[in-house]
Formats: structure tokens, sequence, C-alpha cells
């Protein structure tokens, strides 16, 4: 029985950081709305505390939430990529972009009730490797911001694992950085999204043209063991 104070206080503390965690995890105010307009209108911006995802689906949010491209999400209703929402959600205060994930994490577990789990199984990726070395520019370091839209992405503070994270986003297999480039960098990449341009348009280039051209960057596939995202399941949000 002399330990039962011990254990106690231990059980309080324990609940304590489980409580600000789940605090630290959740955004301070969140709104989810509906979206009809056309499915190439909006995008996700996010940066000091903010996010903003306009006209996106829920499959993009998972996206962004999970740090996965489109084909590493398995499974789900097939609404899961059509339907399109607005959400604008903002931190107690300004946090970078792993924290905002981690609070779209709560937020669409909360709202659609999403449940996921995942699994490894072998399949095609790009893996991200340097071509031209130089052409990346460093970054002073701070809070990563990020924009990710049609035909472009930008970035502030922001590594080559989280780029990688980004551009699987747009491309048509998962992205695995193997440029061996530490630190942080500055992300300014544009390119077309209408594939009856060709790769050597010099007004709009593809995304694999546009990488190397602009960030001295390869995309090279290649099959390996990769992890997926597979959803168990979703509904629909009400409104507010």
């Amino acid at each position: 029985m002399r330990y039962a104070p011990v254990l106690l206080m231990a059980w309080v503390a324990s609940a304590q950081i489980a409580a600000a965690q789940d605090q630290a995890a959740r955004f301070e105010v969140a709104s989810i709305k509906p979206n009809n307009a056309d499915p190439h209108v909006g995008g996700v911006d996010t940066g000091n505390g903010l996010l903003r995802s306009i006209n996106v689906s829920l499959k993009r949010s998972i996206m962004g939430a999970y740090s996965v491209g489109p084909n590493q999400i398995v499974g789900g209703p097939d609404w899961l990529g059509t339907d399109r929402f607005d959400i604008v959600a903002k931190a107690e205060q300004p946090v970078g972009d792993h924290a905002l994930m981690q609070m779209l994490q709560t937020l669409l577990a909360e709202r659609f009730k999403l449940a996921v789990h995942r699994e490894t199984r072998p399949m095609q990726v790009y893996v991200m490797e340097v071509a031209k070395p130089g052409k990346l520019e460093k970054d002073e370091g701070g809070t990563s911001t990020g924009s990710n839209g049609h035909g472009s992405i930008g970035a502030r503070n922001t590594s080559m694992d989280r780029f990688a994270e980004m551009l699987a986003r747009q491309a048509d297999l998962p992205v695995v950085n193997r440029t061996g480039l530490d630190g942080v960098y500055k992300i300014e990449l544009k390119w077309s999204m209408d594939p009856s341009r060709g790769p050597s348009s010099p007004e709009a280039p593809s995304l694999y043209t546009a990488i190397q051209e602009q960030l001295g960057l390869r995309l090279r596939a290649q099959k390996m063991p990769f992890e997926v995202l597979v959803i168990d399941h979703a509904e629909k949000p009400t409104e507010n």
C-alpha cells in the first residue's frame, strides 16, 4: 500500500500529459462546408497555425493529414474523391505544417468519423533524386508553410521528406525521398496540368520536366515495399 501515492501521482501526471497532447492535436476553431464549385478551382494553404482547404475532397484532405499520395489510399466510400468541401481551421497559436496535419487527423476523425489503418504492400513508386546539384535554395529555418494547388507547389522551410509528400499528391505514383539533402528549402514549382501539352513546351512543362528544370531533381520509377492507408470507415459531415 505504501506505493499507492506514487502510483496515483504517476497516473495523474500521465493523464495531464495525455490531456495536453489531446488538446494540442485539436484546432481551436474549425468550419466544414460542402462546395460544389468547379473542381479545378481551389487548393490548400497553410501557415501560422491556419489551414484553408478550399473545394477539396475528403481524399485530398486525407492525403495531407496522413502524408500520403492518391495511390496510397485504399478503400473508402464512392464519394471519397468526388464530393468536395471547404475546411477552414485555426490552431490556438502559430504552429508548423506537421502540427497542423496532426490536428487535421483529429478533425477528420471527429467530423467525418474517419477510421484508417496502415499496411505495407509491394508497389511502384517514384524515387526522388538529385539530377542537377545547386539548383535548390536553402531556407533560413523556422515555421514551415506551404500551398499545393493545381499545377503549382510553393513552400517555405520545407524538408525534402515533406516536399516528397507534397509531390506525391500531384504525381501518379507515391514519391520516396532519396536526395540525401538535409535542412529546409524554398520550393517554387510550376507545371502544366494539361496532358496534351508536350514536355518540351517552355511555357507549360510537364511535372516531370519541371521538377528537373526548376529544382534540379528527378523522379525515377522503382518497385519496392511501400505503406498504404486503408480506409475502414468514413461518413459525410454535418454542415457548420
